[in-house]
């Protein structure tokens, strides 16, 4: 069993920036593929970003690509996406989420752990 616990959610201004953050406790943090995806009220979840087990391969969304970098601490079993130049349309709760394989994935059925999400609103 994995538990995951997001943070650093908020309110924040077109323009701005935020980083989000998800520990992780329970079994091997660093073998597990690690992802963020985005659920906006009314629309169904999207895929934001995802992580190998090392961090040495990513893959974003085309919408939050060159503004959002997904990245990794497996001392610290942390997962980490940082948000520039945020937009209205990013206004979302934020969900991290751990695969149990090495290989990161777009797809959100292949994810086994959820954390509980934060919110994150960009006002224009």
């Amino acid at each position: 069993q994995v538990q995951l616990v997001e943070s650093g959610g908020g309110l924040v201004q077109a323009g701005g920036s935020l980083r989000l953050s998800c520990a992780a406790s329970g079994r091997t943090f660093s073998v597990f593929a690690m992802g963020w995806f985005r659920q906006a009220a009314g629309k169904e979840r999207e895929f934001v970003a995802t992580i190998n087990w090392s961090g040495s391969n990513t893959d974003y969304a085309a919408s939050v690509k060159g503004r959002f970098t997904i990245s990794r601490d497996n001392a610290k079993n942390t997962v980490y996406l940082r948000m520039n130049s945020l937009k209205p349309e990013d206004t979302a709760v934020y969900y991290c989420a751990a695969r149990g394989t090495n290989s990161g994935s777009s797809i959100w059925m292949t994810y086994n752990w959820w954390g509980q999400g934060t919110q994150v609103t960009v006002s224009s």
